[in-house]
């Protein structure tokens, strides 16, 4: 039995849940070893992918974040008219 692939949208959001926790966990390592060079590198590494995959989703579906609003396509910022998140099932 084959299973249903996921879409080309969940797999970048996995993406950036991956990435997302990465930061945060290198977040709280940080907290802790604030002199560390190597996880200082390493963080502003995974966040400048954080910040380039949130730039990229937002401008194929729109911004997940305000932080993203302005690198999204115009029709993005109508909020009210994109369709909530349990009105997107399967995406």
């Amino acid at each position: 039995m084959r299973r249903n692939q996921p879409s080309p949208r969940c797999s970048f959001l996995q993406q950036i849940n991956e990435v997302s926790f990465a930061v945060n966990d290198m977040l709280l390592y940080l907290d802790t070893h604030p002199e560390d060079q190597k996880a200082l590198r390493y963080f502003s590494d995974i966040s400048d992918r954080r910040n380039q995959l949130m730039a990229e989703y937002a401008e194929k579906y729109g911004p997940l974040t305000i932080d993203n609003a302005a690198v999204s396509s115009e029709n993005a910022w109508k909020w009210s008219q994109q369709p909530f998140p349990w009105e997107k099932e399967g995406v």
